[in-house]
């Protein structure tokens, strides 16, 4: 129990002399004064609240523990003692122990505004979200002019999603403080995170004008300008944030492999910095390290954004296939939950289901890239003599997607169609660069513009309809077309799927890959083509001739063979590829494996599957044209799924070398059997695993069917529409004209449907 005596005996004097030891930080000589008046007046909660006090400004925090609660067991209505204590053991990571002090401190003061704020903060930090906002409304409703306040309750409710809450608080707790630099880091923050990405820097800015010692600040604003593609301005902030904080861990990950280590130092469960190894890692193509990061970055915070995605895809390229049906059953059902798990492209290896798909790409672009208000909508073109084309790509150069295409663009009609081609990856200067330079009629190298200018620039040249060549791949610039960069935007061929985003227009695809009843998997109208994919009838060969001995294949036998790359590989193939060869005697199965480590587990798999590991041969990277020579050699390519062989099938079969496939539910695992229709080959196409099966052991027995299918591949190589470049151009162009008229019209998008006689 508290002295009363000893307490009205301590004068006001001695207690402010205390207090302004402790507000002018001088800690050990305020714990020194308040141990001798301790020996005087022992018993007196208010020096024990005092000395915890100090305690805790000098990190310790142990003895600020024992000293609070001693203040309360000597008076357990001490309000401030109870709250002091919740802020202490909050920081001591015990949230349960510190909501229980902050209710005590209430319920000894139920107006006690730092104590109901104090909860808030706490149970923000569980995801006790409308619990906090509830406490931060009754700090409101006892004093509306708390800035602090309205700070935090923003917080709380950008953590559920309400954005414009979120900001309407920030609003108001800078409107009673302008120069709290809290709110306006906050402010800049949400916007950032929403991709206004010029308010958050206006507010960001503010930020660090009023605390200039403001790391963080100087992180995010980094973040800021590194999403407006103005990556000089990014860099600076960025470092500017290290130099002002060596010790600060969230500058760190922007910094570089020996910052993220030393993040870690700072903090052991710091799972972002993990997370931002393993893509260093990733980058630098050491994949066993990265996987090692991400997956100890997924233990430590399973919630972390896109992680289990990214564990997943490594293990692809690594085909490590270990816990993966596992981890695939979880990424379903957190998709279904609508948790952000998986980018887009990763899935696309793993599903093939359409309605998965659409969920997970939503909540995607969504979050990554939302329909941006930034520019004002786009004025209504006057109809041009030429409608504007206009292509954007990061791979205009040596790439799958340029070598299906370029044809494309040499072949416009120029009397009705203008092409201009915005190439914002690297100028190679490369044969197909060049060759895709001289092929349209402007050519913009625009990869160091600020993607906000970009926009610009696209408009002033009155581009009518712009084609997304790289939609969620890696070298794509989404935010563009969030933004819009001209009326009518498609997406095509780079990415197979859908956007799940509502300012793409129009998808291009074909009726064997999105039957009618699958339309409601795709936000994008479809435009619907004889065939879906581009190819090049010009396409000069340098072909590299091989003997089997070359490639170290055994002289007779049965050689299957697939080239697709690494993370295409699945269990279930593996699985279909080991029954083929246990059926066919002698045969044996040549695969391209992206790195060293592949290689040994695959062989661990086919050996598993009761294959003896020597009927399993790698293929190396080779050039172009030694690549084309090595499908002369082979007997058979064995597609994957559910991510097919695109530019990979079309190299196989223009070599004259049999494909066959079999139907998923997919956009990509529909993909082959579209590409067999278009060389007129639909015998090699199965509607089943099993029957995919019975094909290949049936065309491997088989020497005299094998024999009629290349005779009739060879024949259609020179007349289906396959390698028909000007023909598919013409039924592009068909769909273009359709879609600049209904847009001139005033008509919305519609599914849009060409025959070969358009």
């Amino acid at each position: 129990m508290a002295d009363l005596n000893n307490q009205n005996k301590l004068s006001n004097a001695q207690i402010s002399f205390v207090l302004d030891l402790y507000t002018s930080g001088q800690y050990q000589e305020a714990i020194n004064q308040i141990k001798v008046l301790n020996e005087a007046y022992p018993n007196v909660p208010i020096l024990f609240n005092l000395v915890g006090l100090c305690y805790k400004a000098l990190g310790q925090f142990e003895f600020s523990v024992k000293m609070f609660r001693t203040a309360v067991d000597l008076k357990p209505d001490y309000a401030e003692a109870h709250n002091n204590l919740g802020n202490v053991l909050k920081d001591l990571g015990q949230p349960d122990k510190a909501i229980k002090s902050f209710d005590n401190a209430i319920g000894s003061n139920p107006n006690f505004l730092e104590a109901h704020n104090n909860l808030g903060v706490v149970l923000n930090e569980l995801r006790y979200y409308d619990d906090a906002i509830r406490s931060f409304h009754k700090v409101i409703s006892i004093n509306p002019s708390f800035a602090e306040v309205f700070n935090n309750l923003g917080n709380a409710q950008r953590n559920l999603g309400q954005t414009d809450e979120a900001i309407k608080s920030y609003k108001k707790a800078l409107s009673i403080n302008e120069n709290f630099f809290e709110g306006y880091f906050n402010l800049g923050e949400t916007h950032r995170q929403n991709r206004h990405l010029e308010e958050s820097i206006v507010n960001l800015k503010r930020a660090i004008s009023l605390n200039p010692k403001f790391a963080k600040g100087y992180n995010s604003l980094g973040l800021s300008f590194a999403m407006l593609g103005e990556f000089n301005s990014a860099i600076d902030f960025l470092k500017k944030a290290i130099n002002i904080d060596p010790n600060y861990a969230e500058g760190n990950i922007e910094a570089g492999i020996n910052c993220f280590f030393r993040a870690i130092e700072l903090n052991p469960n710091f799972a972002e910095a993990y997370k931002s190894l393993g893509n260093s890692y990733k980058k630098m193509k050491q994949r066993e390290k990265s996987l090692e990061f991400f997956e100890k970055a997924m233990n430590l915070n399973p919630d972390l954004d896109y992680i289990l995605g990214d564990v997943l895809n490594l293990k692809l390229h690594l085909c490590d296939w270990t816990n993966i049906n596992n981890l695939i059953n979880k990424l379903n059902k957190r998709i279904h939950n609508n948790e952000k798990v998986i980018r887009p492209f990763y899935l696309l290896s793993l599903s093939d289901d359409p309605n998965l798909e659409i969920k997970a790409h939503k909540i995607y672009s969504k979050d990554k890239f939302p329909k941006s208000d930034l520019l004002p909508q786009i004025k209504h073109y006057p109809k041009h003599k030429k409608i504007r084309i206009g292509y954007f790509s990061g791979d205009f150069r040596e790439h799958p997607v340029s070598t299906l295409t370029v044809g494309l663009y040499e072949n416009h009609d120029r009397d009705f169609f203008e092409i201009h081609a915005f190439s914002y990856g690297p100028d190679t200067k490369d044969e197909m660069n060049l060759r895709i330079k001289s092929g349209v009629d402007h050519f913009y190298d625009v990869q160091k513009m600020p993607h906000k200018d970009l926009v610009l620039f696209v408009r002033s040249l009155e581009i009518d309809i712009a084609i997304d060549l790289g939609g969620f791949t890696a070298s794509a610039i989404t935010s563009i077309f969030a933004m819009s960069v001209a009326p009518i935007q498609l997406s095509y061929i780079g990415f197979l799927g859908t956007m799940g985003a509502n300012y793409y227009d129009y998808l291009v695809s074909d009726l064997t890959i999105i039957p009618k009843e699958s339309q409601k998997h795709y936000s994008e109208k479809i435009i619907y083509l004889p065939n879906f994919q581009a190819n090049d009838s010009k396409q000069s060969f340098s072909v590299t001739n091989f003997s089997r001995k070359d490639l170290g294949l055994p002289k007779n036998g049965f050689v299957f063979s697939c080239f697709n790359n690494t993370y295409k590989l699945t269990p279930s193939a593996f699985d279909s590829w080991a029954r083929i060869l246990k059926s066919v005697e002698d045969s044996v199965l040549l695969v391209f494996a992206s790195n060293k480590s592949a290689e040994m587990n695959l062989t661990k798999e086919i050996t598993r599957r009761g294959i003896a590991s020597e009927r399993l041969i790698f293929g190396k990277r080779l050039s172009r044209a030694e690549y084309l020579g090595r499908y002369k050699v082979v007997d058979l390519f064995l597609d994957t799924n559910p991510y097919n062989a695109g530019t990979t099938s079309s190299d196989a079969l223009r070599m004259g070398l049999p494909v066959i496939t079999y139907l998923g539910q997919s956009f990509p695992s529909r993909m082959g059997a579209s590409i067999l229709k278009s060389i007129n080959m639909p015998e090699l196409i199965a509607n089943s695993q099993n029957e995919y099966e019975s094909l290949a052991i049936e065309l491997a027995k088989n020497p005299k069917k094998m024999s009629e299918l290349k005779a009739k591949l060879a024949k259609n190589i020179k007349t289906a529409p396959l390698f028909n470049s000007q023909l598919f151009t013409k039924h592009l162009e068909s769909a273009y004209s359709i879609i600049y008229e209904r847009h001139h019209e005033g008509l919305e998008p519609d599914h849009i449907y060409v025959s070969n006689s358009n």
